[in-house]
């Protein structure tokens, strides 16, 4: 007898290739080059394209935890070289490349990263001029964050050395390509700002290509400069090189030679500066001295100096000429003084207390005498006007009408008789009249023949 088949469920079948692929060690981890196409950055932060070459194409994901870390952002037709996995989505059965790192792939794709991330910066503010500080006229230290062995190292020293020896210099040795030269600078302009000893840091390094001065270009480099409180330089490249840290730095130099210049004054030209200073200085107390003694000649031959006497007894005159104008000026004021004084003395006795009070009762036994008039008339019209409402009310009492020999019949119920029609032979009725009530049975019923 055969043996029975064994049959498998679609997903079983998906999966047992998923575990195939994700057990192949090519599979596992591969790098892969090729063009983005039908990108999507979806809102859940996943990103989803296909990779293609001139001869096929792959379906990719890239999870957002994976992409977050990106230094440029993917776009439609970029050549990119992609590290990552291939296996199976059960659901639909389709292979596809599971991404884990991406790079752009070539000198044009590095420009692109580059012009990204300085349109991404720039947008933030980072470059704004308003953010940048002056540097600081006459610096007491230097920090200098370069290579160690670099020609540019020798040209920033020589250059300092020449222009201001006053200045003390720190380097801290950094790597400037590589895979670690941007941590490696990120902590160098982090500890120079921690032991704040310098007043000023120059950043950079000789001239290179484009990835040569790519550590100048992250990220991470362009935020560590914002971010630092000691004034930056940057210094990277020759004079046509510009770097994502020129933009960040709050002044950016040509050269590291232009950067040392730019860093500290010339001390030669201090010491002209100096001797200006002092020249200008003296011809300007030559000046105010030569000006004081001409004032003084001309002070010892006014006519003050010459005859004291003479302005003493014309201030002696004026003081005696203020002295009259006070007197008329007082008497002035208190003449003016006892004629206010009369005038309110007279508007105080006709406002006296004992006055209005007086004329205040006589207005209120006026107005007492008045309300008694008008209370006394409105109540007789009211009680008037009560005796006639009582006599219509007594004309129309229905017990005045029955006290005439007039009766009210109910029937059952309490309901009121108005006609024969209400009653029928036999029924018990209840007569009410003016003095009582009567229990009464109705023998017979008559209607009117009219």
């Amino acid at each position: 007898m055969a043996e029975k088949p064994r049959i498998l469920s679609i997903k079983e079948v998906n999966r047992y290739i998923r575990m195939k692929m994700e057990q192949d060690e090519l599979l596992s981890d591969v790098w892969l080059r090729g063009e983005i196409s039908n990108f999507t950055h979806h809102s859940s932060g996943h990103m989803y394209f296909t990779l293609k070459d001139s001869d096929s194409r792959l379906k990719c994901v890239m999870f957002a935890s994976h992409n977050s870390r990106l230094p440029f952002r993917p776009k439609e037709g970029a050549k990119v070289m992609a590290r990552g996995n291939v296996s199976v989505f059960e659901r639909d059965g389709n292979y596809q490349f599971y991404v884990m790192a991406m790079q752009p792939d070539g000198i044009g794709s590095l420009y692109l990263a580059y012009e990204q991330l300085k349109e991404k910066l720039a947008a933030e503010g980072l470059f704004s001029q308003e953010r940048k500080r002056s540097l600081p006229s006459y610096p007491k230290a230097i920090g200098v964050i370069t290579s160690p062995t670099g020609a540019a190292v020798r040209d920033i020293l020589t250059t300092l050395q020449r222009r201001y020896p006053l200045a003390a210099v720190t380097i801290y040795p950094v790597l400037v390509q590589g895979a670690g030269a941007a941590p490696s600078i990120v902590k160098a302009i982090e500890d120079m700002n921690s032991l704040g000893e310098c007043d000023v840091l120059i950043v950079g390094r000789g001239g290179g290509s484009l990835e040569e001065l790519w550590a100048f270009n992250e990220e991470a480099v362009a935020r560590a400069i914002v971010a630092s409180l000691i004034p930056v330089i940057s210094a990277v490249g020759h004079e046509t090189d510009y770097t994502i840290a020129d933009f960040a730095a709050d002044l950016r130099a040509a050269t590291p030679t232009a950067a040392a210049e730019l860093a500290v004054p010339h001390i030669q030209e201090l010491r002209q500066q100096g001797e200006r200073l002092a020249s200008r200085l003296t011809a300007a107390l030559s000046s105010t001295l030569r000006e004081n003694r001409e004032r003084l000649v001309r002070a010892q031959r006014s006519p003050f100096f010459v005859h004291p006497r003479k302005y003493l007894l014309e201030q002696a005159q004026r003081v005696d000429r203020l002295e009259e104008q006070l007197h008329r000026s007082m008497e002035l004021s208190l003449e003016r003084k006892a004629s206010l004084m009369e005038k309110l003395q007279s508007r105080f006795l006709t406002q006296h207390p004992g006055e209005k009070a007086a004329h205040a009762s006589k207005q209120l036994s006026d107005i007492e005498r008045r309300i008694k008039l008008a209370a006394s008339g409105l109540l007789k019209e009211r009680g008037m006007r009560l005796n006639g409402a009582v006599r219509q009310l007594d004309a129309l009492s229905p017990l005045k009408v029955m006290s005439r020999g007039y009766g009210l019949v109910y029937g059952e119920k309490q309901r009121l008789v108005k006609s024969v029609q209400d009653i029928s032979e036999g029924e018990q009725i209840q007569v009410k009249l003016a003095d009582g009530e009567l229990e009464c049975r109705v023998l017979s019923l008559k209607g009117d023949q009219r």
